[in-house]
């Protein structure tokens, strides 16, 4: 064995128990007491928690979006995520009119491919079927490993936005190739007059962000987005879901027995709808906005009954002087928010502070990501997966600060936070990439993801 993890408290999505880890080929060989090898690394975890590596599924890398591009790169934001314990990154490439799905991911992958800090994946955001043509690709997009599209819902002056027929012709195709569909849920007519309205009464500060896209504006969409999904039977995806009534329709069509997920982000659990009325209001700023108390009660309670199966962060973090566009107009404000590095310290401390389980924690940051999205060799401490691990110790004290994260922007929405217990380690195929504090990485040395498509 290369490397042994002894004496730590190894958590699965169900159960907790202490047992030695040992690491042979950036595989786990073994795990059991007392294991033994003079020629492995041996690192004592007694007192910690040992938790597979944290799969964000959600993340905009470099991402042109507002007259801009995100600030992470691939090499900053893959670096961010080894710090904060995601060992799979997933990137959303952004399909084109006359583009391809494999052609648009590749280009994608040679871009992170230099720099990559983690293992990624990809899924692919669709904006134009290409007169039909694009349908037809499916397979071989899942042949390449990359089994999940997304569709935007909104975003149409943009040129991303796809119309419900489009939409319901990717979730009749979904089901002959094996893909998963997502989906952004908004609905962008009544935003463009919620928007209209309130510039016309020169109502311009962060706070009509929100209310230009309050809860309404997304249980609409989700509640018709669930609707097609039914009616087509194929399994749905909701990415950053943040209403309450998103989530009583999720729920509905789960009790009814449809394969419809959703996915929430820290950023909905921990923030309300009033950080808009901040002075710093503007960097809050993403889409769909956080929104009120009720709806991320909800939020919580579907996640410990399980209706919400994962959390992942839409990050897409834009530096200080480019969300000061919108200082005076929230509709110049760049969408997006940081969270890479914080996802799974969140998720952690809610378990740690008794908020959830440490077993819920892995189930919807690490296990169920992999489940979902076909990762056959990630999301559990199991003999024959990928060596990616997590050392996390339940005493340490830590407070978020813009100083000590590791991405390229210049401010975060979790400035000040304080969290119980923090990670100090992590493995990504059992070599070490972050230490107490410290990236130790090698940029470049995270590989792609080929991924498995559904039975079909």
């Amino acid at each position: 064995m290369d490397l042994i993890v002894k004496n730590g408290s190894v958590v699965t999505p169900s159960e907790t128990f202490v047992a030695d880890i040992g690491v042979s080929g950036g595989k786990i060989v073994a795990i059991g007491k007392d294991l033994s090898d003079p020629k492995a690394t041996v690192v004592d975890a007694g007192g910690k928690y040992v938790l597979p590596g944290a799969i964000d599924v959600h993340t905009h890398l470099a991402m042109p979006f507002g007259g801009t591009v995100s600030a992470d790169d691939y090499e900053s934001g893959t670096r961010a995520a080894a710090c904060g314990g995601v060992t799979t990154v997933f990137d959303y490439a952004i399909q084109r009119k006359g583009k391809g799905i494999v052609e648009t991911v590749s280009e994608r992958r040679k871009m992170a491919e230099p720099g990559a800090c983690v293992d990624f994946a990809f899924h692919c955001a669709i904006t134009d079927l290409n007169g039909g043509a694009l349908l037809d690709e499916f397979p071989a997009a899942v042949e390449y490993g990359v089994p999940s599209f997304k569709c935007f819902m909104v975003y149409k002056k943009e040129g991303m936005m796809v119309d419900d027929g489009t939409l319901a012709k990717i979730l009749q195709k979904s089901k002959e190739a094996g893909t998963l569909t997502n989906v952004h849920a908004e609905n962008p007519d009544v935003i463009d007059v919620n928007v209209a309205k309130f510039l016309a009464e020169g109502k311009t500060s962060a706070w009509y962000h929100y209310l230009s896209r309050p809860e309404y504006v997304e249980a609409e969409a989700d509640v018709r987005a669930i609707h097609w999904a039914k009616s087509m039977d194929a399994p749905l995806y909701i990415v950053h879901l943040a209403n309450k009534e998103g989530v009583d329709a999720v729920t509905k069509a789960r009790d009814e027995g449809y394969e419809i997920y959703a996915e929430t982000c820290p950023q909905y659990l921990h923030f309300t709808s009033e950080v808009y009325k901040r002075e710093d209001g503007r960097n809050f700023v993403c889409s769909p906005p956080m929104k009120g108390a009720e709806s991320q009660a909800a939020l919580w309670a579907a996640l410990k009954r399980g209706d919400i199966s994962v959390v992942a962060t839409d990050h897409c973090p834009f530096n200080q002087a480019e969300k000061d566009w919108g200082k005076d107009n929230f509709t110049k404000i760049p969408n997006g928010c940081a969270g890479i590095e914080n996802l799974y310290p969140f998720m952690l401390d809610a378990a740690n502070t008794g908020k959830i389980s440490f077993q819920k924690a892995v189930e919807v940051c690490a296990a169920n990501p992999a489940k979902i999205f076909g990762c056959e060799t990630k999301g559990s401490l199991a003999v024959g997966k990928d060596a990616d691990i997590v050392i996390y110790d339940p005493a340490k004290k830590f407070t978020i600060s813009t100083s000590n994260m590791h991405s390229k922007y210049d401010h975060t929405i979790w400035e000040g936070v304080s969290l119980k217990g923090y990670p100090v380690q992590t493995y990504l195929r059992g070599a070490l990439v972050y230490d107490n504090g410290k990236f130790v990485g090698t940029p470049g040395a995270g590989q792609f993801v080929k991924r498995k498509g559904r039975p079909v």
